[in-house]
């Protein structure tokens, strides 16, 4: 029997039954659109993340506390023995007074719930201790007013620039520069309002204030906490680099400074330094393994499909067991019978996997997004997806078609 001749029985054979052939061919459709759209989501999500993150400036450096104690080699808890500040604003002011190639250093201290009150209106927001530089170099402009000056920073003047939602929520008319607002009973002067941002991650830029953060030490920091620790303390320093080709020379330098500031050795530094990518590159591994995972969940799908083709194949065998004792007497070999067969299985496959394909891409098309997450399609998760399928039509097609191919003819004749 021709290969020809093959293809054309097998077709002869889904089409004596279209019903049953759609809705056994819908199972694996569900699938491959299961794999392309779980890994488009991961996809999409990570860029979306790696672009955020990016907006914020790509030749930043981002230097934090370790949280470990040299001497120990272990983590400890801020007022822990052998605990030291990490990174105080003096490392900040250092790193901007000796580091080459660099525009700006921005050291950050942090008041993740602080009391806002304006008139009758009262909030809770995020105060921010930090310098001038701090626009510059985390890329936030000032949408009205100005930004605190070296001299408010140095004078500890009582100024604050709002975030874009504090500035509405305080002052709907939208009136803020030159407004009193207190903050923890302290009275600041509204000297900015700065542009809208969003959230990044667990950040929303636009529910902050910021005031200078020499204000911050002497008027929102526990004079106990002081006490305890080494230095000012501050949760980050965010320096940006004269472009990327200096990033590298800028981060050695910053690396032996600090080294040298608190006495210890790089391997037991108690700070670490990042930048943008290093962050990226820490998602995306993250990501990586949640992708995979969704592309498994996925496969269940196509897992199920398979089983719906092999039942189906395992009816057709069965019913049609008279037609194989005859072609069997007309001169078909049991590699043909299973050929035939197999060809069934994959055409089913075959034909779920394009459906599929063309019903992912037209999601995908038609709104770009799946519950309000982005989609990314990339070749490989197609390339995966229409593969997987096309096993699993010849991997749960060949026990029926085996089971058709040791029949024995004459048995098969006498079938009823």
């Amino acid at each position: 029997m021709s290969q020809l001749h093959l293809v054309q029985t097998a077709l002869e054979g889904l089409a004596g039954n279209k019903l049953r052939s759609f809705l056994t061919v819908l199972g694996v459709v569900i699938g491959v659109v299961a794999v392309i759209l779980m890994v488009g989501v991961s996809m999409g999500t990570e860029a979306a993340i790696a672009e955020t993150i990016n907006s914020l400036g790509t030749d930043l450096i981002i230097i934090s506390p370790a949280r470990f104690s040299p001497v120990r080699g272990v983590q400890v808890s801020p007022g822990a023995a052998g605990f030291r500040a990490g990174i105080t604003y003096e490392d900040a002011r250092a790193i901007e007074e000796k580091v080459r190639g660099i525009v700006g250093v921005a050291p950050e201290q942090a008041l993740p719930e602080a009391s806002v009150r304006s008139g009758s209106t009262t909030l809770t927001t995020t105060l921010i201790g930090t310098t001038e530089d701090y626009p510059v170099v985390r890329d936030l402009p000032v949408a009205e007013g100005r930004f605190f000056s070296a001299q408010d920073v140095e004078q500890k003047r009582k100024v604050a620039v709002l975030g874009a939602a504090v500035a509405q929520a305080l002052f709907p008319d939208g009136n803020a520069i030159g407004q009193q607002i207190t903050v923890r009973d302290v009275k600041l002067t509204v000297i900015g309002v700065m542009a809208e941002r969003g959230a990044v991650g667990e950040t929303d830029y636009d529910n902050r204030l910021y005031v200078p953060i020499t204000l911050a030490y002497q008027k929102f920091t526990p004079a106990r906490m002081m006490a305890a620790l080494s230095g000012h303390p501050v949760r980050t320093i965010y320096v940006k680099a004269s472009g990327k080709e200096n990033m590298d020379a800028a981060i050695v330098q910053i690396e032996r400074l600090l080294a040298e500031q608190h006495g210890v050795a790089l391997e037991n530094a108690d700070f670490v330094v990042q930048t943008q990518q290093d962050i990226i590159a820490t998602r995306e591994a993250t990501s990586a393994a949640f992708r995979n995972l969704l592309a498994w969940v996925g496969s269940v799908s196509l897992l199920v499909g398979g089983i719906g083709i092999m039942n189906i194949m395992l009816v057709s065998v069965t019913e049609r067991t008279r037609e194989i004792g005859i072609r069997q007497a007309a001169g078909a070999t049991p590699g043909d019978i299973r050929r035939q067969f197999l060809l069934e299985a994959l055409a089913l496959s075959l034909s779920g996997g394009g459906i599929g394909l063309a019903a992912a891409y037209a999601i995908t098309r038609l709104s770009g997004t799946l519950g309000g997450m982005r989609v990314l399609v990339v070749p490989s998760s197609v390339v995966l997806a229409f593969a997987a399928s096309s096993a699993v039509g010849i991997f749960f097609g060949f026990y029926p078609a085996d089971r058709a191919a040791r029949m024995d003819p004459i048995e098969a004749l006498r079938y009823e």
